[in-house]
Parts: C-alpha cells; sequence; structure tokens
C-alpha cells in the first residue's frame, strides 16, 4: 500500500506548505486565503511577508480565522478593528498583551513582525501614518506581563476609545 503523506506531514500542514508556494509562485487559486495573502511588497516592520503571513496561518488563523474575522466565543475579530488599539493610549500595550501573543511559542522577532503584517493584511485602513512597528525588544518586554481574564473587557474600552476619538 502506498502512502500519500510523508511521514511526519499532516495533511493539514502538507496543504498549507502546498498554498505557501503557490503564493510566492503567484499561482494561489482565487477565493483561497492564500489567494488573499499580501503580494510581494513589504509594510513596515515585515522582512519576509510569507514567512508573516505562514506564522498566521500555523499559529493564528485556527482561532482568527483565515480572513480575521474571528470566531465567537473564543477569538475576537481583527479585520477592520486591530489598527485602532494604535491610534488609543494603552491600545498599543493591549496587543502585546493579550494572551495569544504572550503565550506565543514564536521567537519575539517572529511575532513582531507578524503583528506588523497583522495590520497591513487586516486593517491597513485605519493604520495610523506615524505608524511605528513593533520590534522584537518591545514585544518581548510586552510579552512578560500577560493579560488573562480582563483582556476582554479592555478590549471593549479602548475600541470604545478609539471609536469616541474617530468621531466627528
Amino acid at each position: 500500500m502506498r502512502r500519500s503523506l510523508q511521514p511526519g506531514v499532516t495533511a493539514a500542514l502538507r496543504v498549507t506548505m502546498i498554498l505557501g508556494a503557490a503564493v510566492a509562485l503567484g499561482t494561489a487559486p482565487a477565493g483561497t486565503a492564500a489567494a488573499q495573502s499580501p503580494p510581494g511588497d513589504a509594510p513596515a516592520g515585515v522582512t519576509n511577508p510569507q514567512r508573516a503571513w505562514q506564522n498566521w496561518t500555523l499559529n493564528c488563523q485556527g482561532c482568527h480565522r483565515p480572513d480575521g474575522t474571528g470566531s465567537a466565543g473564543t477569538a475576537p475579530s481583527l479585520a477592520g478593528t486591530v489598527s485602532k488599539f494604535l491610534t488609543v493610549s494603552g491600545g498599543r500595550e493591549y496587543l502585546g498583551r493579550v494572551p495569544g501573543v504572550a503565550t506565543s511559542p514564536l521567537p519575539s522577532a517572529d511575532l513582531a513582525e507578524l503583528m506588523n503584517w497583522m495590520f497591513w493584511r487586516f486593517d491597513k485602513e485605519h493604520l495610523p501614518a506615524d505608524f511605528v512597528p513593533f520590534t522584537a525588544q518591545e514585544i518581548g518586554r510586552l510579552r512578560t506581563q500577560p493579560l488573562r481574564l480582563e483582556a476582554s473587557q479592555m478590549r471593549s474600552d479602548l475600541l470604545k476609545k478609539a471609536e469616541e476619538s474617530a468621531s466627528p
């Protein structure tokens, strides 16, 4: 009997690898998450958009979904909102302390790159013109003080402040 997968390679990982290669070659099927990943130009603070996208795929999209819309009750939406945190006092710090960031297995440098990519990918319309990309040192410092139960209420409060400050 012939095995269809190499030992140690799961079907999901193999699909991710194939779609990742398709993105790199510009041949991803229309409508797939891979087709929606960023083109070759890199946003501020992102050395390798492909690596950031792969880190998103393997570490974040299971809960936040490929399009960043989140999962009810488990992971909040990032689409159209994540950059708003950068416009209010305490928002940047909040993003570096949320449980998924603070407890991520990724090294701080990869996590900073992923976060910078995430703003560009899911909410570039709210990205402040004076945006300063996250650095590995900043993420490393912030993630030492993870938020827990207070994260949800803090998110609501910060988004409310962002909406109020954006209103004429």
